[in-house]
């Protein structure tokens, strides 16, 4: 039954992913693959606040098979992240894929951070 509820979280996880992509990329004009940065924060955010509920007690397993493995394993794309990094990198933009990194990792840290401290400070 697990894997039926992990397989509805990423039923909605990955058409979001695709497009919330969509929607920011169409939004700017620049090489900069935001949209993959937006998605995997958001994902990061939520599974930090959904990780602290659960440790917290105030979210069940279930919950977070839906939402922690089923849509936040579809909504984040660090595959993508790193195809699209590459692409940058081959491209020339050196500079813009190094940043693509080192922000990746550091929203993504944050948002779990952030959203587990949210957590934390709502349900303890």
């Amino acid at each position: 039954m697990n894997w039926l509820i992990v397989m509805v979280g990423a039923a909605v996880g990955a058409p979001l992913r695709y497009l919330t992509d969509r929607a920011v990329q169409a939004r700017h004009d620049s090489v900069f693959p935001w949209g993959t940065f937006v998605v995997n924060a958001a994902a990061s955010l939520v599974l930090g606040a959904l990780t602290g509920a659960v440790l917290d007690g105030a979210a069940s397993s279930r919950l977070n098979l839906l939402l922690g493995t089923g849509l936040c394993g579809a909504l984040s794309t660090y595959s993508t992240f790193s195809y699209e990094t590459l692409r940058l990198a081959e491209r020339g933009w050196k500079f813009l894929a190094a940043a693509n990194v080192a922000a990746s990792v550091l929203i993504g840290l944050g948002g779990v951070t952030l959203g587990h401290q949210v957590a934390g400070q709502l349900f303890a």
